[in-house]
């Protein structure tokens, strides 16, 4: 419930409260039941956590915005259509095949009459159909669920669709520091005798061998860990205990070859003092069986074990006393490890007498001789560094939030990369207790600037998530307790850690790192801003097919009172674009340029200035050579009006085709790399050409075509294939930084 492994001891003094949802570790006690449900520390704890926020993701409010401007410029098109072609049909403007006028007044069958504003409904009604590009979701979720497949290869497990393509707009990641940044397996880096620094591994010379085997029977007899080594295989040691005591077992054995087994024989244990939050160390008494003397061991936080001493060993044996000058050196030297990320523990020693032991059933605490320091390190996850980097070279601030004391979180911090080696960090750093006390305004004016958070509860993660949300910012939140399920249904994106991770905490998550590691949120990251750029590729893909058809028939209907596509091949059109187009584009693999560019955040458009410069050439083009060919077509051609009709239809598809080549890089001009990665995308390109052949040379009833010669064939395939040059040219006009609607807004204002 705290977020931290340690075990927090209940008593009926000071702390009698048990929590439901916590398991008791150690103890026995009667229990008066206060609170159940809702009103219990967890109940209160879930109840924020399963309210459903309801909110939409970035992407899903621009899809909103932008499905609903297109839904209405198709409509109003259509009625235009609409009207137009009525009136031309009853003011007698319009001819049947036969060159007759199709409305004659009262002389008009009435059955022709409903044929005509049949076909006229008709026609408007497919131009509402081919305007609103119902591809759109089936491209989303398309794309979402090839790389929620595709990132269970890479250690994520995303628990909700969206969260793909919103951890692409993540402006900041809020990350812990234990066990995501870090191992979580300590491991001891120096060991101080007296006031000299040793090697981990002491040559058997270079200490005292009274000394190293006093420090070995501390070790051995004061742990709740214990070291395991199967006889039949000879397989390594196995460690057991917590981080820390598992940490210096393995120092004792692999470097000082402490046998544990032979010294927990040797001795007897008299009495035990176990470790608890308050005193910060243990102890043990016990009686050597080889000559019956009586020794106290102690074992614990550096600063609290120098404090009973008043004597220390140094490495050739001899005991000094440790008198208030040299105590000042320990302490610096304690400090010292404290600074660089270090745990420090020491381990004191004394000879108890016989007497002084009778009827007294507790260890020995004062004039103690201190033994030994050891420094700690919960060393750095190998690629955090690069990752942390990654991230802040694609515009992604990273912040630590921690429950850790401000040395080791800056240290950590520095070592990762999230602090600069000589960073000022004064706006830069700060304690959980003091980020909760300012006010709101201060609160939301220094969040921004805060990378590193130490000292942190729960609530302080919250408040963060909280504030930065208000500055504007998408937020991701990596967190592994129970505790941080809040923090976690509070932010656009939660990762949960599947190592480490509580229940809770995978629940109230949107995503779930599988190996607990930062360099797999850099991946997710990734990922993200691919789904976010596939989605954009298949968007501008579409609106050029959809400007282009609703220009033609808008164009054609208006001044011919006829439109060249029908029903049928606009339908048809809008399903190999629509269906095929996206499960082409939305299967593009992410690359590591995508982490070059800043996020695009909360308020960047959907639609870019490159997308449109792009869309609209192409757009113009297509609507030029098919207008061409609309009015001067048989005259150039040599063709009936029915072939002709065919040759701007089979052109109009084939121009997509090729179109779809362009729209795999928005601002490339190299559009073919990395083609042959993308077997998928070949294939469906290779399907659309063939359904497009028979549609035209066999289902002529079907789609209203006709056969076409090779010759004709051979047009359509060059006026299309000019595409590729063309998308390579206009990538050389350069495109203002600000959105282009802003300027429209402008002019409003």
């Amino acid at each position: 419930m705290t977020g931290e492994s340690d075990h927090v001891e209940i008593n009926g003094d000071k702390n009698p409260f048990l929590f439901s949802g916590t398991k008791v570790a150690d103890g026995f006690a009667k229990m008066l039941v206060t609170s159940v449900g809702t009103n219990t520390t967890w109940g209160q704890m879930m109840g924020t956590i399963s309210r459903d926020n309801n909110e939409e993701t970035p992407l899903q409010e621009r899809l909103n915005k932008l499905t609903s401007a297109i839904g209405k410029v198709g409509l109003a098109v259509a009625f235009l259509v609409l009207v137009v072609m009525l009136v031309r049909y009853f003011t007698g403007n319009t001819t049947d095949e036969n060159g007759n006028k199709e409305f004659n007044g009262s002389s008009t069958k009435f059955n022709d009459i409903m044929n005509g504003v049949v076909d006229i409904v008709a026609a408007a009604v497919t131009i509402v159909v081919v305007a609103i590009p119902e591809g759109l979701p089936l491209a989303v979720t398309l794309t979402l669920a090839y790389s929620m497949k595709k990132m269970m290869a890479d250690m994520a497990m995303v628990r909700k669709l969206s969260a793909c393509e919103t951890m692409g707009s993540a402006t900041t990641i809020c990350t812990d520091k234990t066990g995501t940044l870090t191992l979580n397996q300590m491991k001891v880096t120096k060991f101080w005798l007296g006031q000299k620094p040793m090697e981990e591994k002491p040559r058997e010379s270079s200490v005292h061998l009274d000394v190293l085997q006093l420090i070995k029977e501390g070790v051995a007899l004061n742990t709740t860990g214990s070291v395991y080594k199967s006889k039949s295989t000879n397989l390594e040691y196995e460690f057991s205990g917590s981080p820390t005591e598992k940490a210096i077992l393995s120092w004792a054995v692999l470097d000082l070859n402490m046998n544990m087994e032979e010294l927990t024989q040797s001795s007897t244990i008299l009495h035990v003092e176990a470790f608890n939050s308050k005193k910060k160390m243990s102890g043990v008494l016990i009686r050597r069986k080889a000559n019956n003397k009586i020794h106290a061991h102690w074992k614990g936080a550096a600063e609290m074990v120098l404090r009973l001493c008043s004597k220390y060993h140094d490495a050739s044996g001899n005991i000094k006393t440790l008198d208030d000058d040299k105590k000042l050196v320990f302490e610096q030297i304690i400090q010292g490890m404290a600074a660089s990320s270090l745990r420090c523990i020491a381990f004191a020693h004394t000879e108890v007498a016989e007497e002084e032991d009778r009827g007294n059933q507790k260890v020995k605490e004062e004039g103690l001789t201190l033994l030994g320091l050891v420094g700690i390190k919960d060393p750095c996850r190998p690629g955090v560094k690069k990752a942390v980097q990654d991230c802040q070279n694609a515009g992604v601030s990273v912040k630590m939030i921690t429950g850790d004391n401000v040395f080791t979180a800056k240290a950590i911090a520095t070592e990762c990369g999230i602090l600069r080696p000589n960073q000022d960090t004064t706006e830069a750093v700060i304690e959980g207790e003091v980020f909760r006390n300012l006010s709101d305004e201060e609160r939301l004016r220094r969040a921004e600037k805060i990378c590193v958070m130490a000292r942190s509860s729960p609530f302080d993660k919250l408040l963060m998530v909280q504030c930065l949300k208000q500055k504007g910012h998408v937020v991701a939140v990596t967190g592994d307790g129970t505790n941080d399920a809040p923090a976690l249904k509070e932010a656009d994106i939660g990762l949960s850690m599947g190592i480490q991770g509580t229940e809770v905490a995978k629940e109230s998550s949107d995503i779930v790192i599988l190996d607990d590691n930062f360099a797999s949120v850099a991946t997710v990251l990734k990922w993200g801003r691919c789904v976010y750029n596939n989605i954009q590729k298949f968007i501008q893909f579409q609106l050029t097919v959809n400007v282009a058809a609703l220009a033609i028939n808008f164009v054609a209907a208006v001044s011919a009172g006829e439109v060249p596509l029908t029903a049928v091949q606009l339908l048809w059109v809008n399903l190999i674009m629509d269906t095929l187009g996206a499960l082409a584009l939305a299967t593009e693999k992410p690359t590591m340029e995508l982490l070059d560019k800043p996020p695009v955040g909360r308020t960047e458009p959907l639609i870019t200035n490159i997308m449109w410069r792009n869309l609209l050439a192409q757009a113009l083009y297509q609507i030029t050579i098919l207008l061409t060919f609309q009015f001067k077509g048989e005259a150039i051609f040599r063709v009936s009006s029915k072939v002709n009709d065919t040759l701007i239809f089979n052109t109009f598809v084939l121009c997509q085709v090729f179109n779809e080549f362009n729209a795999r890089k928005l601002e490339k001009k190299n559009v073919f790399q990395g083609i042959h990665k993308n077997k998928l995308f070949i294939g469906i390109i290779g399907i659309t050409i063939v359904l497009q052949v028979l549609m035209v040379e066999f289902l002529k009833k079907f789609a209203d075509t006709e056969r076409l010669n090779w010759g004709q064939w051979g047009a359509c395939v060059m006026i299309a294939v000019i595409s590729w040059p063309l998308g390579w040219v206009v990538k050389f006009i350069p495109v203002p930084e600000r959105p282009l609607l802003s300027f429209l807004n402008m002019k409003k204002h």
